[in-house]
């Protein structure tokens, strides 16, 4: 019985039901924000909302059955009974604020969905070498932060008057925002040779940095994939190789 719910779990119909559900669910939560739509069927909507964490609850029981202890060895299902768990709990005695949890229902369609779950994967793999990166990210805006409080306080105490505002104003150079005529050009106005400060400091950090991460994401995405790869190619050779064993053990009962 147990094999069976789990090969009718693991088939693609139903996981392509369960994300339709998902999505569905995704779509009725959005409804309830808007009040003309819950004034003319907020009961319907609440229903519906209701059949679907039914679904949602019903599956992770199957789950739970099917594969018994084996089902919390599996990150991505622990995964799945939070987010099923949260929208379980009521919504009054002050715990509001978990009926708004429940579009976190939409993550699942991560754990559904293969190639989603890859990018996760290779995000996750890449956590490691992004912490060296970002630390990197961290000592050149500390450095940054000290020049630029020392060079242009006393002109532009708005911007650059502590080290606090310096990082901040620093950290929006970095992302490009108004950074050009809102910050820089106004200092180029009392200071000529400030570009170059500010633009190798757009150089390193917007840049290089930036691909830096980039790229090791998209080297940690990789590997996650070769890996998916190389286990369906080691199942697919077991499974053969089990197939061309009992053909032999039944070629030898027939001698």
């Amino acid at each position: 019985m147990r094999a069976q719910v789990s090969e009718f779990l693991d088939r693609p119909f139903t996981r392509n039901a369960i994300m339709g559900v998902i999505l569905f669910n995704a779509i009725v939560l959005g409804l309830e924000t808007s009040k003309p739509v819950m004034a003319a069927m907020g009961d319907v909507i609440y229903l519906l909302d209701r059949l679907c964490l039914t679904i949602f609850v019903a599956e992770i029981a199957a789950k739970l059955f099917a594969r018994g202890g084996k089902f919390f060895r599996d990150g991505w299902n622990i995964f799945d009974f939070l987010i099923v768990g949260i929208s379980l709990f009521p919504a009054g005695q002050g715990l509001a604020v978990l009926r708004a949890l429940r579009i976190l229902r939409l993550l699942r369609v991560v754990s559904v969905a293969p190639t989603m779950r890859r990018v996760v994967e290779g995000f996750l793999t890449a956590l490691p070498g992004m912490g060296s990166v970002f630390l990197l990210t961290g000592v050149i805006f500390y450095i940054a932060s000290v020049m630029a409080t020392k060079l242009f306080s006393d002109t532009f105490p708005q911007w650059f008057g502590t080290l606090g505002d310096s990082a901040y104003t620093l950290f929006q150079i970095m992302t490009l925002e108004s950074w050009s005529m809102g910050i820089v050009r106004p200092v180029l106005e009392v200071y000529p040779y400030a570009w170059l400060f500010f633009v190798p400091f757009i150089l390193v950090t917007t840049f290089a940095v930036v691909n830096l991460v980039v790229g090791l994401i998209v080297n940690s995405m990789q590997d996650a994939h070769a890996e998916e790869t190389n286990a369906a190619t080691d199942t697919y050779r077991d499974d053969v190789v089990a197939r061309l064993e009992r053909i032999e053990q039944a070629l030898a009962a027939r001698k």
